[in-house]
């Protein structure tokens, strides 16, 4: 057998499955795709999580469309996040041209355009279905690592949720949790000592600050109501193909901290409301979490342990999570090691510092006899990536260099009018635009105030009332100031002195 058939053989038992799979394309031998293989990863390990990276201009965007688009197919509901405004043309079909259809007859795989259903999805104050949640979901622990606060500041914030929920006042946006931090070191200071102990003016004024700047990144439109239902995610089209919700992010890059707080509440809502599904032939729900470094710079240790503990646990709901970035050594270790799926695109070696990133790269890559993966790594084409994925037992399959399959949607973004028109047509978009503000802690608090002043005012009058004087009182005290004064005594006196006389 020669190595051509040796490798096919390789490849091909490696990528073997017994359930349903997707086809990423034909693996490649000396620079060439061999068309007699199929690299596939099993529906059923799609909740192991993933990594797709590489270098800009790589393909990673369109890989993640042809994830996204073979996901659909198979009636798994899709989340990605657009960082860039890349992905929005999956809504309409693609177009063939020569150049795909020479990369398909390449690889073996029938091309047939076609396009899928998605919502479109905003943070901000962009057009499309809003995605809120409130304070009171977060819960204290969960708001108090995502502020970044210390045991105290942590401590003084769980007070906060205790005295709102005995006095059932709800915590629903960033202007709330203000109020009740201005409120118990200020007009509630007694109230908050007497039931809860005494509370550090300057541990609230750090907390306030720390509020300020979440809400200065956004975190306004963010927080409130009404909240985001996880099921709407989870949506299956009339003709059974799943959901893309693409949640557009184009005007958040500078953000790190509304995107951190967004995310880490998405997996921990969705891993609170999904129940167990243990081991199901294919996911509820993938999650595709584009610039994954916004998540993980900013972030605390605090943190990244709580990302790295849902990460684990969330693929037991169901729920397959795939980190795209440039660099794999933008991934904590931790998060890294619990990726199943890894297509790794090309790397640039412009510098020392990156040719020791592709070496290490290069190691978290099962070993191969068909590639020195290293210098691989570096001469990839665009559209080919490395991938190693999990087979149906969770044994990692063969390392395979893979020219990757066209997108079968529009490779462009959507213009106004076509955003408009899927906007309009959306139940969602409906659903979540109106901006529900009722009565919160903010209100409640307000009112309470006012009533204290009112009624402080009141007493004050009454007590000023009752200290003054009454007519019959200012008369006789008049009439004796006059009687007693000296020179009325003289005058008395001189008139009688005359009467005498006479």
């Amino acid at each position: 057998m020669n190595t051509k058939e040796n490798f096919i053989q390789h490849i091909n038992e490696g990528y073997t499955s017994k359930g349903e799979s997707i086809i990423l394309g034909a693996a490649i031998l000396n620079n060439e795709p061999v068309g007699e293989t199929q690299v596939k990863i099993p529906l059923k390990t799609l909740n192991r999580h993933g990594l797709i990276a590489g270098a800009t201009g790589t393909g990673k965007t369109k890989t993640i469309q042809v994830l996204s688009e073979q996901l659909s197919s198979f009636g798994i509901p899709v989340l990605m996040m657009d960082i860039k405004g890349d992905f929005s043309g999956i809504a309409t079909e693609g177009e063939e041209k020569s150049f795909i259809t020479e990369r398909h007859t390449k690889i073996n795989i029938p091309y047939n355009v076609a396009s899928f259903p998605v919502e479109l999805m905003t943070l901000s104050a962009q057009d499309g279905v809003r995605m809120r949640a409130t304070v009171s979901e977060f819960g204290p622990v969960l708001f108090s690592r995502i502020l970044d606060l210390n045991d105290t500041q942590a401590g003084v914030m769980a007070v906060i949720f205790k005295y709102c929920d005995d006095n059932k006042m709800p915590l629903l946006d960033l202007k709330d949790i203000k109020k009740v931090l201005n409120y118990i070191t200020e007009e509630g200071k007694e109230e908050i000592s007497e039931n809860y102990g005494k509370i550090s003016t300057a541990t609230t004024g750090t907390m306030l600050r720390k509020i300020i700047e979440l809400e200065q990144q956004g975190g306004d439109f963010f927080f409130g109501e009404k909240s985001f239902e996880i099921d709407d995610l989870m949506r299956i089209d009339e003709n059974g193909k799943g959901y893309v919700n693409i949640l557009r992010l184009t005007d958040i890059q500078d953000k790190p901290k509304l995107f951190s707080t967004f995310m880490l509440s998405l997996l921990a809502e969705i891993y609170q409301q999904m129940p167990e599904k243990g081991d199901v032939d294919q996911p509820e729900l993938v999650l595709f979490i584009d610039e994954a470094h916004l998540i993980f710079d900013e972030a605390s240790k605090v943190l990244l342990d709580q990302i790295e503990t849902i990460i684990k646990l969330i693929r037991s709901k169901g729920i397959g999570v795939y980190f795209v970035t440039q660099n794999p050594m933008d991934i904590p270790k931790g998060v890294l090691a619990q990726l199943g799926l890894k297509i790794q695109h090309a790397l640039r070696a412009f510098t020392a510092n990156d040719r020791q990133a592709i070496k290490q790269t290069a190691d978290n890559y099962p070993t191969s006899d068909f590639y020195k993966t290293d210098e691989v790594l570096t001469s990839l084409g665009i559209g080919e990536a490395f991938v190693t994925a999990l087979n149906e037992k969770g044994i990692p399959t063969p390392l395979a260099a893979t020219m990757l399959r066209a997108p079968q949607s529009r490779m462009d973004i959507l213009d106004d009018s076509e955003i408009e028109a899927i906007n309009t047509k959306s139940k969602l978009v409906k659903k979540y635009a109106e901006e529900i503000d009722r009565e919160s802690a903010y209100e409640i608090l307000n009112k309470k105030i006012e009533e204290a002043f009112e009624q402080a005012e009141e007493t004050e009058v009454e007590e000023k009332k009752s200290s003054e004087p009454s007519t019959a009182e200012v008369i006789g005290k008049s009439v004796t100031k006059v009687v007693t004064s000296a020179s009325f005594i003289r005058g008395v006196f001189g008139i009688l002195m005359k009467l005498f006389k006479k």
